[in-house]
Protein backbone atom coordinates (compact mmCIF):
# COMPACT_ATOMS: atom_id res chain seq x y z
CA UNK A 1 0.00 0.00 0.00
CA UNK A 2 2.81 2.43 0.87
CA UNK A 3 4.63 1.77 -2.39
CA UNK A 4 1.44 2.24 -4.40
CA UNK A 5 0.78 5.61 -2.75
CA UNK A 6 4.38 6.84 -2.93
CA UNK A 7 4.65 6.99 -6.73
CA UNK A 8 1.59 9.27 -7.28
CA UNK A 9 2.77 11.58 -4.50
CA UNK A 10 6.26 11.91 -6.03
CA UNK A 11 4.84 12.52 -9.51
CA UNK A 12 2.45 15.13 -8.13
CA UNK A 13 5.29 17.03 -6.46
CA UNK A 14 7.30 17.01 -9.69
CA UNK A 15 4.37 18.37 -11.71
CA UNK A 16 3.73 21.12 -9.17
CA UNK A 17 7.40 22.10 -9.21
CA UNK A 18 7.44 22.24 -13.01
CA UNK A 19 4.39 24.48 -13.11
CA UNK A 20 5.62 26.90 -10.48
CA UNK A 21 5.58 30.49 -11.69
CA UNK A 22 9.06 31.94 -11.98
CA UNK A 23 10.03 35.07 -10.11
CA UNK A 24 10.75 38.33 -11.88
CA UNK A 25 14.44 37.59 -12.25
CA UNK A 26 14.47 33.79 -12.63
CA UNK A 27 16.49 32.89 -15.70
CA UNK A 28 14.76 31.02 -18.51
CA UNK A 29 16.35 27.79 -19.67
CA UNK A 30 16.67 28.85 -23.28
CA UNK A 31 19.50 29.55 -25.67
CA UNK A 32 20.55 33.16 -26.36
CA UNK A 33 18.04 34.87 -28.58
CA UNK A 34 18.37 34.89 -32.33
CA UNK A 35 15.82 37.65 -32.59
CA UNK A 36 15.94 39.77 -35.72
CA UNK A 37 13.80 42.86 -35.54
CA UNK A 38 13.79 45.92 -37.74
CA UNK A 39 17.27 47.01 -36.83
CA UNK A 40 19.72 44.36 -35.66
CA UNK A 41 21.81 41.33 -36.43
CA UNK A 42 23.55 39.03 -33.93
CA UNK A 43 27.00 40.18 -32.92
CA UNK A 44 29.47 40.09 -30.07
CA UNK A 45 29.76 43.59 -28.59
CA UNK A 46 33.22 45.08 -29.17
CA UNK A 47 34.73 47.65 -26.86
CA UNK A 48 33.67 50.45 -29.20
CA UNK A 49 30.99 50.04 -31.92
CA UNK A 50 32.56 51.39 -34.46
CA UNK A 51 15.44 62.13 -52.53
CA UNK A 52 12.98 60.39 -53.41
CA UNK A 53 10.32 62.86 -54.54
CA UNK A 54 6.92 61.11 -54.64
CA UNK A 55 3.63 62.89 -54.68
CA UNK A 56 3.66 65.35 -51.83
CA UNK A 57 1.17 65.01 -49.01
CA UNK A 58 -1.82 67.31 -49.43
CA UNK A 59 -1.70 70.51 -47.44
CA UNK A 60 -3.96 70.48 -44.42
CA UNK A 61 -6.35 73.37 -44.22
CA UNK A 62 -7.14 73.88 -40.55
CA UNK A 63 -10.72 74.98 -40.10
CA UNK A 64 -10.64 75.41 -36.37
CA UNK A 65 -8.51 77.26 -33.88
CA UNK A 66 -6.09 74.83 -32.27
CA UNK A 67 -6.17 74.95 -28.46
CA UNK A 68 -3.00 76.33 -26.92
CA UNK A 69 -2.29 74.88 -23.48
CA UNK A 70 -1.02 77.03 -20.65
CA UNK A 71 2.72 77.22 -20.08
CA UNK A 72 2.47 75.21 -16.85
CA UNK A 73 0.93 72.12 -18.43
CA UNK A 74 1.60 69.89 -21.42
CA UNK A 75 -0.85 69.84 -24.29
CA UNK A 76 -2.89 66.70 -24.23
CA UNK A 77 -4.50 65.44 -27.42
CA UNK A 78 -7.34 63.00 -27.36
CA UNK A 79 -10.60 62.50 -25.58
CA UNK A 80 -10.79 63.56 -21.96
CA UNK A 81 -10.57 61.04 -19.10
CA UNK A 82 -13.60 60.08 -17.14
CA UNK A 83 -15.23 63.08 -15.39
CA UNK A 84 -14.38 61.69 -12.00
CA UNK A 85 -10.69 61.74 -12.97
CA UNK A 86 -10.36 65.22 -14.44
CA UNK A 87 -12.62 68.20 -14.83
CA UNK A 88 -12.32 69.51 -18.38
CA UNK A 89 -12.46 72.82 -20.14
CA UNK A 90 -13.84 72.93 -23.68
CA UNK A 91 -12.16 75.16 -26.24
CA UNK A 92 -13.96 76.79 -29.14
CA UNK A 93 -13.11 73.94 -31.48
CA UNK A 94 -14.67 71.40 -29.15
CA UNK A 95 -11.45 69.61 -28.12
CA UNK A 96 -11.46 68.94 -24.37
CA UNK A 97 -8.38 69.70 -22.31
CA UNK A 98 -7.69 68.54 -18.76
CA UNK A 99 -7.88 71.25 -16.13
CA UNK A 100 -4.97 69.69 -14.25
CA UNK A 101 -1.63 68.49 -15.46
CA UNK A 102 -1.39 64.84 -16.60
CA UNK A 103 0.62 63.08 -13.91
CA UNK A 104 2.81 61.14 -16.31
CA UNK A 105 3.89 64.22 -18.21
CA UNK A 106 4.44 66.84 -15.52
CA UNK A 107 7.31 69.25 -15.83
CA UNK A 108 8.83 70.83 -12.75
CA UNK A 109 6.74 73.65 -11.29
CA UNK A 110 9.86 75.60 -10.36
CA UNK A 111 11.63 76.85 -13.51
CA UNK A 112 14.57 78.07 -11.44
CA UNK A 113 15.49 74.42 -10.85
CA UNK A 114 16.41 74.06 -14.53
CA UNK A 115 20.08 73.84 -15.44
CA UNK A 116 21.08 77.43 -16.38
CA UNK A 117 23.88 76.14 -18.61
CA UNK A 118 21.48 74.49 -21.05
CA UNK A 119 21.16 76.46 -24.27
CA UNK A 120 17.81 76.14 -25.97
CA UNK A 121 17.99 74.96 -29.54
CA UNK A 122 15.83 76.24 -32.35
CA UNK A 123 12.62 74.37 -33.07
CA UNK A 124 12.36 73.81 -36.84
CA UNK A 125 9.02 73.61 -38.60
CA UNK A 126 8.44 70.22 -40.19
CA UNK A 127 8.97 69.81 -43.93
CA UNK A 128 8.39 66.08 -44.03
CA UNK A 129 6.38 64.33 -46.71
CA UNK A 130 4.58 61.03 -46.45
CA UNK A 131 4.46 58.25 -49.01
CA UNK A 132 1.11 57.20 -47.54
CA UNK A 133 -0.57 60.37 -46.21
CA UNK A 134 -3.53 59.84 -43.90
CA UNK A 135 -6.56 61.95 -43.02
CA UNK A 136 -6.48 62.17 -39.22
CA UNK A 137 -9.54 64.39 -38.89
CA UNK A 138 -9.82 67.63 -36.97
CA UNK A 139 -6.54 67.44 -35.07
CA UNK A 140 -3.64 66.42 -37.29
CA UNK A 141 0.09 66.01 -36.69
CA UNK A 142 0.58 69.41 -38.35
CA UNK A 143 -1.26 71.01 -35.44
CA UNK A 144 1.67 70.10 -33.19
CA UNK A 145 4.70 72.41 -33.42
CA UNK A 146 7.44 69.99 -32.32
CA UNK A 147 8.14 67.11 -34.69
CA UNK A 148 10.78 64.39 -34.58
CA UNK A 149 11.84 61.01 -35.95
CA UNK A 150 12.97 57.58 -34.85
CA UNK A 151 15.71 55.76 -36.73
CA UNK A 152 17.66 52.53 -36.93
CA UNK A 153 20.17 50.88 -39.24
CA UNK A 154 17.54 50.75 -41.98
CA UNK A 155 17.85 54.48 -42.61
CA UNK A 156 21.51 53.99 -43.55
CA UNK A 157 23.83 56.99 -43.51
CA UNK A 158 21.90 60.02 -42.26
CA UNK A 159 22.74 63.65 -42.95
CA UNK A 160 21.81 64.80 -39.46
CA UNK A 161 22.25 68.57 -39.96
CA UNK A 162 19.98 68.41 -43.02
CA UNK A 163 17.45 66.17 -41.27
CA UNK A 164 17.26 68.60 -38.38
CA UNK A 165 16.41 71.52 -40.66
CA UNK A 166 13.57 69.43 -42.12
CA UNK A 167 11.90 69.24 -38.72
CA UNK A 168 13.72 66.54 -36.74
CA UNK A 169 13.78 68.45 -33.47
CA UNK A 170 14.20 65.17 -31.62
CA UNK A 171 15.20 61.64 -32.55
CA UNK A 172 14.87 58.31 -30.83
CA UNK A 173 17.64 56.02 -31.99
CA UNK A 174 17.50 52.22 -31.96
CA UNK A 175 20.12 50.91 -29.56
CA UNK A 176 19.54 47.36 -28.39
CA UNK A 177 17.37 44.22 -28.57
CA UNK A 178 17.03 41.63 -25.85
CA UNK A 179 20.28 40.85 -24.07
CA UNK A 180 22.80 40.36 -26.89
CA UNK A 181 21.97 42.53 -29.93
CA UNK A 182 22.91 46.08 -30.76
CA UNK A 183 21.99 48.19 -33.76
CA UNK A 184 25.24 48.55 -35.74
CA UNK A 185 24.47 52.21 -36.53
CA UNK A 186 23.65 53.20 -32.95
CA UNK A 187 26.97 54.70 -31.91
CA UNK A 188 27.31 56.62 -35.18
CA UNK A 189 23.77 57.99 -35.04
CA UNK A 190 24.08 58.77 -31.33
CA UNK A 191 27.20 60.87 -31.89
CA UNK A 192 26.18 62.58 -35.13
CA UNK A 193 22.69 63.51 -33.92
CA UNK A 194 24.13 65.35 -30.93
CA UNK A 195 26.73 67.08 -33.11
CA UNK A 196 23.86 68.35 -35.29
CA UNK A 197 22.01 69.73 -32.28
CA UNK A 198 19.23 67.14 -32.35
CA UNK A 199 17.80 66.15 -28.98
CA UNK A 200 18.13 62.38 -28.96
CA UNK A 201 17.34 59.36 -26.84
CA UNK A 202 17.81 55.61 -27.18
CA UNK A 203 15.19 52.88 -27.40
CA UNK A 204 15.35 49.19 -26.55
CA UNK A 205 13.24 46.49 -28.20
CA UNK A 206 12.10 44.27 -25.34
CA UNK A 207 12.49 40.52 -25.87
CA UNK A 208 10.03 38.37 -23.94
CA UNK A 209 12.31 35.32 -23.82
CA UNK A 210 15.04 37.09 -21.87
CA UNK A 211 15.20 38.06 -18.23
CA UNK A 212 14.38 41.73 -17.69
CA UNK A 213 17.45 42.50 -15.58
CA UNK A 214 19.75 41.03 -18.27
CA UNK A 215 18.16 43.30 -20.87
CA UNK A 216 18.53 46.34 -18.63
CA UNK A 217 22.22 45.52 -18.06
CA UNK A 218 22.74 45.16 -21.81
CA UNK A 219 21.10 48.52 -22.51
CA UNK A 220 23.18 50.24 -19.81
CA UNK A 221 26.34 48.64 -21.20
CA UNK A 222 25.74 50.13 -24.64
CA UNK A 223 23.92 53.44 -24.08
CA UNK A 224 25.96 56.24 -22.50
CA UNK A 225 24.56 58.07 -19.49
CA UNK A 226 24.46 61.46 -21.20
CA UNK A 227 22.79 64.20 -19.12
CA UNK A 228 21.59 65.88 -22.33
CA UNK A 229 19.85 62.77 -23.65
CA UNK A 230 16.10 62.24 -23.63
CA UNK A 231 14.71 59.55 -21.29
CA UNK A 232 15.27 55.97 -22.45
CA UNK A 233 12.44 54.12 -24.17
CA UNK A 234 11.22 50.56 -23.72
CA UNK A 235 9.62 49.32 -26.95
CA UNK A 236 6.97 46.69 -26.15
CA UNK A 237 5.03 45.11 -29.00
CA UNK A 238 4.37 41.86 -30.79
CA UNK A 239 6.87 40.80 -33.44
CA UNK A 240 5.80 38.05 -35.81
CA UNK A 241 9.39 37.75 -37.10
CA UNK A 242 10.78 36.84 -33.69
CA UNK A 243 11.89 33.33 -32.87
CA UNK A 244 10.49 33.93 -29.39
CA UNK A 245 6.93 32.61 -29.50
CA UNK A 246 6.18 33.07 -25.82
CA UNK A 247 2.90 34.81 -25.05
CA UNK A 248 3.04 35.79 -21.42
CA UNK A 249 0.09 36.86 -19.32
CA UNK A 250 -0.56 40.62 -19.02
CA UNK A 251 0.49 40.40 -15.37
CA UNK A 252 3.82 38.78 -16.24
CA UNK A 253 4.43 41.25 -19.05
CA UNK A 254 3.89 44.21 -16.76
CA UNK A 255 6.09 42.63 -14.10
CA UNK A 256 9.00 42.24 -16.51
CA UNK A 257 8.53 45.77 -17.82
CA UNK A 258 8.58 47.16 -14.30
CA UNK A 259 11.85 45.41 -13.46
CA UNK A 260 13.48 46.77 -16.62
CA UNK A 261 12.18 50.31 -16.14
CA UNK A 262 13.14 50.47 -12.47
CA UNK A 263 16.76 49.56 -13.27
CA UNK A 264 16.98 52.13 -16.08
CA UNK A 265 15.39 54.90 -14.02
CA UNK A 266 17.86 54.28 -11.19
CA UNK A 267 20.84 54.35 -13.56
CA UNK A 268 19.89 57.28 -15.82
CA UNK A 269 17.88 59.32 -13.32
CA UNK A 270 15.01 59.65 -15.82
CA UNK A 271 11.66 57.91 -15.94
CA UNK A 272 11.55 55.70 -19.06
CA UNK A 273 9.01 56.25 -21.82
CA UNK A 274 6.84 53.33 -22.94
CA UNK A 275 6.45 52.84 -26.71
CA UNK A 276 3.72 50.48 -27.86
CA UNK A 277 1.37 49.57 -30.70
CA UNK A 278 -2.44 49.14 -30.71
CA UNK A 279 -2.76 45.35 -30.49
CA UNK A 280 -0.18 44.97 -27.73
CA UNK A 281 -1.63 47.88 -25.78
CA UNK A 282 -5.15 46.46 -25.96
CA UNK A 283 -4.03 43.05 -24.69
CA UNK A 284 -1.64 44.15 -21.96
CA UNK A 285 -1.45 47.84 -21.07
CA UNK A 286 -4.92 49.33 -20.82
CA UNK A 287 -5.22 51.08 -17.48
CA UNK A 288 -1.62 50.23 -16.53
CA UNK A 289 1.44 52.43 -15.83
CA UNK A 290 -0.59 55.59 -15.35
CA UNK A 291 2.44 57.44 -13.95
CA UNK A 292 4.64 56.72 -16.99
CA UNK A 293 4.79 58.74 -20.22
CA UNK A 294 3.59 56.89 -23.32
CA UNK A 295 4.73 57.03 -26.94
CA UNK A 296 1.90 55.65 -29.06
CA UNK A 297 1.96 54.26 -32.58
CA UNK A 298 -1.17 55.34 -34.43
CA UNK A 299 -0.67 55.61 -38.18
CA UNK A 300 -4.25 55.21 -39.40
CA UNK A 301 -6.25 57.32 -36.96
CA UNK A 302 -5.84 59.86 -34.20
CA UNK A 303 -4.59 58.30 -30.91
CA UNK A 304 -7.80 59.30 -29.15
CA UNK A 305 -9.63 56.75 -31.31
CA UNK A 306 -7.11 53.93 -30.91
CA UNK A 307 -6.16 54.48 -27.27
CA UNK A 308 -9.24 56.08 -25.68
CA UNK A 309 -8.54 57.77 -22.38
CA UNK A 310 -4.74 57.33 -22.57
CA UNK A 311 -2.59 60.43 -22.19
CA UNK A 312 0.42 60.48 -24.47
CA UNK A 313 3.72 62.31 -24.71
CA UNK A 314 4.76 61.27 -28.23
CA UNK A 315 2.62 60.17 -31.16
CA UNK A 316 4.17 58.14 -33.98
CA UNK A 317 1.89 59.06 -36.86
CA UNK A 318 3.74 57.62 -39.86
CA UNK A 319 6.04 54.78 -40.78
CA UNK A 320 6.40 56.00 -44.36
CA UNK A 321 7.89 59.47 -43.94
CA UNK A 322 10.13 61.05 -46.55
CA UNK A 323 12.73 63.73 -45.89
CA UNK A 324 15.86 65.33 -47.17
CA UNK A 325 18.85 64.03 -45.26
CA UNK A 326 17.78 60.38 -45.42
CA UNK A 327 17.33 58.14 -48.44
CA UNK A 328 14.96 55.59 -46.91
CA UNK A 329 11.50 55.96 -45.40
CA UNK A 330 11.52 57.18 -41.83
CA UNK A 331 9.13 57.11 -38.87
CA UNK A 332 7.57 60.50 -38.03
CA UNK A 333 6.48 61.65 -34.59
CA UNK A 334 5.13 64.66 -32.71
CA UNK A 335 5.46 65.88 -29.14
CA UNK A 336 2.20 66.54 -27.32
CA UNK A 337 2.86 70.10 -26.19
CA UNK A 338 3.89 73.57 -27.26
CA UNK A 339 7.42 74.71 -28.03
CA UNK A 340 7.77 76.13 -24.52
CA UNK A 341 6.57 72.88 -22.98
CA UNK A 342 9.00 70.94 -25.16
CA UNK A 343 11.90 73.04 -23.90
CA UNK A 344 10.80 72.70 -20.30
CA UNK A 345 10.26 68.95 -20.53
CA UNK A 346 13.59 68.23 -22.24
CA UNK A 347 15.45 70.64 -19.96
CA UNK A 348 13.91 69.16 -16.84
CA UNK A 349 15.25 65.73 -17.73
CA UNK A 350 18.74 67.12 -18.26
CA UNK A 351 18.54 69.07 -15.00
CA UNK A 352 17.37 66.02 -13.09
CA UNK A 353 20.59 64.18 -13.94
CA UNK A 354 22.86 67.22 -13.50
CA UNK A 355 21.58 67.75 -9.96
CA UNK A 356 22.12 64.17 -8.80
Amino acid sequence: MRNKLLLPIVLGCLVMAGCRSSGPEEALNIAPSQEITSAVSPMTPPAAIAQVMPQAAPQVQAQETVPTPQAHELAWAGSAPAPQSFATNTTQNGMPLPSVRPVAMMVPSQPEAFNPNIKRGRVFSQRFRDAKPMNFGRVTPQHHPVHGVDVSRWQGEIDWPKLRTQGANFAYIKSTDGGDHIDPMFQTNWRRAKEAGVKRGAYHFFYWCRVASEQAAWFIRNVPNDPDALPPVIDVEYNHLSDCKRRLSPEKIREKMQVFMDILEKHYGKRPVIYTAPDFYKDNLQGAFLDYPFWLRSVAAHPSKIYPGRRWLFWQYSGSGLSQGVDEKIDLNVFAGTEEQWHRWSESNASRVASR
